[in-house]
């Protein structure tokens, strides 16, 4: 013979939807957290690569320019044209370049103040964009 309390029915079914949706909330917040970290290695990663490409396009620079002074005309930021490399690595390269001179102890010093910039071709604000900068002066 079985005794029951009417207020103890359906008390196992109530329990079960509660543990279902726990379940359920925890198992989205794991999706999601894993996602966001997927997509910050993804952009490290590539950040990394962008450093690299404005790097290489800053050595670029700092061989090429002073050879040919005419790249880097004058004493305001000029962005160089001509036998730059578009891109490295998938990244569009811009490299800037200021050259000034000056005139020291009888002698002409020049200095050269070089940027690269090197960016991915989303659209800057977007998850996607991914962009670094690098400079260097040098005296000649």
């Amino acid at each position: 013979m079985r005794t029951s309390h009417p207020f103890q029915r359906g008390f196992a079914a109530i329990a079960a939807i509660f543990l279902v949706v726990g379940l359920a909330a925890l198992g989205a917040f794991m999706v999601t957290f894993s996602n966001a970290q997927q997509l910050t290695s993804a952009q490290d990663y590539l950040g990394t690569r962008a450093y690299l490409a404005a790097r290489g396009g800053l050595e670029w620079s700092i061989v090429a320019i002073p050879a040919t002074p005419a790249l880097c005309p004058n004493a305001t930021p000029t962005l160089v044209t001509g036998a730059v490399p578009a891109s490295i690595d998938g990244f569009t390269l811009r490299i800037f370049c200021t050259r000034s001179v000056y005139s020291e102890a009888g002698e002409s010093r020049t200095i050269y103040q070089f940027e690269s910039r090197a960016s991915s071709s989303a659209s800057v604000g977007s998850v996607g964009f991914i962009g670094r900068s690098v400079s260097a002066s040098m005296e000649r």
